[in-house]
């Protein structure tokens, strides 16, 4: 078998510098999937503001302005840890997707007879390096060249998969804590609620008791009366908002977790297939 098994001149097809979403716009790629959490602070609080802007253009329903500026304080940082959990949600789709563009990419040679040994892993390595300006940066051909870089330097098959499978678990616990920061916004959002939903019924029972001690006098009951319908209001409709954030926040959180476990699914067939199967068990050291 030869050294170089590669038949074609590599070239550079997957940049992480110039293609990862926050390295585009100035900022540090968060490893992996991971968002970058300043970024995504700054568009979530960008954003929170054009909601709360457009909630005044004309057209508007009140009833809909009332709910989110006239309903306490909860509101307003309920609003913004929603949208900071999306704006983070969205950069780690868009990282998946360029994370997903490295299956495509043809680091192993595809002649059906070809065999990993130590000097052809060497070979694969320094295509995958031509080819990606990284690979550290990328979870599959990460997990590839770590499993490469033992058989080339130790020269031991049977590490190999052991390499992998450790790999494989340490990526699954960098994707799981990547999703720390947004797991605990969506249980601080209804959190907030409920804090609403106590300030609006302590507002209205305290208006309640200026209303009986109002007796007969019906300009003044009357006044009183909009006082407990207000702070109703403000114990259900600060609990709404937030329980519907919280479950949009729920429902995107779940399909994207979907989609990252199945990508690490891909990632260990990829390896199974491509790794552990190419490698040549006779004549080993």
């Amino acid at each position: 078998m030869e050294s170089n098994p590669f038949s074609s001149s590599p070239m550079l097809m997957l940049s992480w510098a110039r293609m990862d979403p926050e390295r585009r716009i100035g900022f540090s790629g968060g490893r992996f999937t991971s968002p970058n959490k300043l970024l995504a602070f700054l568009a979530g609080l960008v954003t929170t503001a054009a909601f709360y802007a457009l909630l005044y253009l004309p057209g508007v329903p009140q009833w809909l302005n009332d709910m989110f500026t006239r309903r306490g304080p909860c509101p307003y940082p309920t609003m913004l840890l929603f949208f900071w959990s999306l704006a983070m949600l969205f950069m780690k789709w868009r990282k998946l997707e360029l994370q997903k563009r490295a299956e495509r990419l043809p680091v192993m040679p595809q002649q059906p007879d070809f065999e990993l040994t130590p000097a052809t892993a060497r070979a694969v390595r320094e295509r995958m390096s031509a080819i990606v300006d990284d690979p550290s940066h990328f979870i599959l051909l990460n997990r590839i060249d770590l499993a490469l870089a033992n058989l080339h330097n130790i020269g031991h098959t049977a590490d190999v998969a052991a390499i992998l499978k450790i790999q494989a678990e340490n990526d699954e616990a960098q994707i799981a804590s990547s999703y720390a920061m947004t797991q605990g916004f969506l249980w601080a959002i209804p959190v907030l609620g409920f804090i609403g939903t106590v300030q609006g019924l302590s507002q209205a029972i305290g208006a309640f008791a200026t209303t009986l001690a109002a007796g007969a006098d019906m300009t003044a009951l009357r006044a009183s009366l909009q006082n407990v319908t207000g702070g109703l209001a403000t114990a259900f409709e600060t609990t709404l908002v937030a329980l519907v954030c919280a479950l949009i926040l729920q429902l995107l959180l779940s399909w994207l977790q979907s989609r990252e476990s199945e990508f690490l699914d891909a990632c260990n067939d990829i390896c199974h297939k491509n790794v552990a199967g190419k490698l040549r068990l006779n004549g080993q050291p």
